[in-house]
């Protein structure tokens, strides 16, 4: 197991960690939490034998194989797939071994080796390495591409498939989704969830935190504390105590409320009867989360717009593009006061194209295009961070929007996104990705929109901004459209989700909880249509079957696998209530008192209960997992006719 004993550990002068004791057995998947600065990198550091405690022990079994993900990204010109290889150093050993051995014309030698390389699945490798490729969202022809011929944030991803490639007992994922889209991450979530080691993961994504891990470890006042459960139930202990906070109390209740209303106004419709079920979802996870971060150093709302036109903007037959491929064709949209919309759409469908042009920082190729005199549109994306005056404060950057502010105003008002009095005064040339993030959003909400566009706004953000930025849209009288892998945002925030998809946006008419399920159905009729298109060799083909026969194909496929699909689907929901029920029994016997001799009957019953829950969830969990494997099968039997 990993295990620090009386552990201390400072960073200069700065105290990170004093006189604390955790244990961490094999097979658990612990999410790191807590506020910046608090040493959740420096912990990873410590366990990579970058950073030596001062005090106290920090320790894990000899034998076991770490991996993770490095920050730096290499000099390198070798191809993809053999770089992601390297992630496996065992069978890069084997491999030289073998090739030794060959020189050395060593016969037994070379078929012990080959034996070994039998033992650690050497021959799949290579399988196994471009499966980890296309799930990162790489394509085929990328495999033989050099290192050096990606982009960064391609890169970063490459150092993850690296890392995932590693046969390990202990992998340290710090931040994996940043560079990631929603698509990659729902495959992530898979892949994690299937991984037989130990993992400490940080992350700022509450979902992905929920969908994956099985302990959280929060960083706190010096401390990590070790809670059973994830995400959701850890912020149910932490809201527990802090649920005296009466005025936030009341706040959450405000976020609730704007919920309610729209599935009163949905659920009677049949055409939004599952989007309204996916809010009530939302609804309860809401429960408890406003209280859970009262002590949130974030606390804006955005101001309320001069004036919102009637219409804000229409589109009408838009066809968009790059040079000769296009991306958006015969596309007619209109934003009205109060829409509320999600973007979805799989890898490169061109969400962030839609925005753009949403923007009118893209130029169309026909169509027509008609902004209302009053709309003022605040558009956040990434590529924003880049233009920043790295010589300039936070305070500066606001003066240029505003000449005739007084600086204690800016100040104050920047305060509240996390900016202190020394902070909004510094030069940002030094400022982490997330706190340029924040300065763009404090930037645009200060310009009074009545239009918010915004393209994964959440990106390098902590958790307690996100949830500060989530309440601030939940209270926006404006409209707004968000491309965002994180789904918590578009759950709290969004009353409408559309899709992106085959040059055309139309309303996606599932929930967000769907999305996934839905995702693997097109991702397998894409196959189906490349499948064709190989077959046939006809461009002509593929374009019939993608427009004409798609629709019918998808009904078909989905009422074949229906029961199987209710089936997982109850067995999802019977696992999350027993864990619920583990939780509550693990944070009984995690009491002292259970322990005493007057509790011995009582803490006999814990223990036979937990018993027999485990067993139950075992049993579900393996027909889950056979479930699973039959939904995939008869899906690659649809793909294969």
């Amino acid at each position: 197991m990993l295990q620090a004993k009386n552990l201390g550990v400072r960073r200069g002068v700065k105290l990170l960690f004093e006189d604390t004791s955790f244990q961490i057995h094999p097979g658990q998947k612990v999410g790191i939490t807590g506020a910046n600065g608090t040493g959740k990198s420096s912990l990873f550091a410590l366990i990579l034998k970058q950073l030596h405690a001062d005090s106290g022990d920090c320790s894990y079994p000899d034998n076991w194989v770490i991996a993770h993900v490095s920050q730096e990204l290499a000099d390198s010109d070798r191809q993809a797939i053999a770089y992601v290889l390297d992630g496996d150093s065992e069978l890069r050993q084997v491999q030289q071994a073998i090739q030794n051995a060959e020189k050395a014309d060593d016969g037994i030698l070379v078929a012990t080796l080959h034996g070994q390389l039998d033992n650690i699945d050497g021959y799949t490798a290579r399988s196994r390495a471009s499966q980890l490729l296309a799930g990162l969202g790489f394509k085929a022809s990328d495999e033989t591409r050099a290192f050096n011929e990606f982009s960064g944030g391609w890169q970063m991803r490459l150092n993850l498939a690296k890392a995932l490639m590693c046969r390990s007992d202990l992998l340290l994922l710090d931040e994996p989704t940043n560079h990631l889209d929603l698509d990659t991450i729902i495959w992530l979530e898979t892949w994690l969830s299937a991984y037989q080691g130990t993992l400490l993961l940080i992350s700022h994504d509450r979902d992905f935190l929920n969908n994956i891990c099985t302990h959280i470890a929060h960083l706190e006042h010096h401390r990590i504390q070790l809670y059973t459960g994830n995400y959701s139930a850890f912020e149910h202990i932490r809201a527990e105590r802090l649920a005296n906070q009466q005025s936030e109390h009341l706040k959450q209740q405000r976020h609730i409320a704007h919920i309610e209303s729209y599935i009163e106004r949905f659920r009677a419709k049949a055409t939004k009867a599952r989007q309204a079920q996916s809010r009530l979802k939302a609804l309860e996870r809401m429960q408890t989360i406003a209280p859970a971060h009262v002590d949130s150093p974030f606390h804006f709302s955005l101001f309320e717009p001069e004036k919102i036109p009637n219409s804000l903007l229409h589109m009408e037959a838009i066809d968009a593009g790059y040079g000769d491929k296009l991306i958006l064709k015969d596309v007619d949209f209109q934003l009205l006061p109060g829409d509320r919309i999600g973007l979805l759409g799989p890898n490169g469908a061109g969400k962030s194209t839609f925005i753009k042009v949403l923007a009118n920082q893209m130029a169309i190729s026909s169509g027509e295009y008609r902004l209302a005199k009053e709309t003022r549109i605040g558009y956040f994306a990434q590529h924003q961070l880049e233009q920043l005056h790295d010589q300039h404060t936070p305070v500066e950057h606001l003066q240029q929007l505003d000449r005739n502010s007084r600086e204690a105003e800016l100040r104050d008002y920047l305060g509240r996104f996390g900016f202190s009095n020394d902070m909004a005064l510094s030069k940002i040339e030094n400022f982490s990705g997330g706190e340029k993030s924040r300065l763009v959003l404090s930037m645009i909400i200060y310009q009074r929109p009545n239009l918010l566009l915004l393209d994964e706004p959440t990106n390098h953000l902590d958790l307690e901004m996100r949830e500060a930025l989530a309440e601030a849209l939940q209270e926006f009288s404006g409209a707004m459209v968000i491309v965002s892998h994180d789904r918590h945002l578009l759950n709290s925030t969004c009353d409408q989700l559309l899709l992106v998809d085959q040059q055309s946006v139309k309303e996606f008419p599932l929930g967000l909880d769907e999305y996934p399920r839905w995702l693997s159905e097109h991702n397998a009729m894409s196959t189906v249509a490349t499948s064709k298109y190989d077959s046939d060799g006809d461009d002509n083909s593929t374009k019939t079957l993608s427009n004409k026969e798609r629709k019918r194909l998808e009904a078909e496929q989905r009422q074949k696998t229906l029961p199987l699909r209710k089936r997982i689907k109850k067995l999802e929901d019977d696992m999350q209530n027993i864990s619920n029920q583990l939780t509550e029994i693990n944070q009984l016997l995690s009491n002292s008192d259970i322990y005493t001799d007057q509790n011995k009957q009582r803490l006999q019953e814990l223990l036979l209960k937990k018993a027999e829950l485990d067993k139950i969830h075992e049993t579900a969990e393996t027909e889950w997992f056979e479930c699973t494997e039959e939904l995939e099968n008869l899906l690659t039997k649809q793909h294969n006719h």
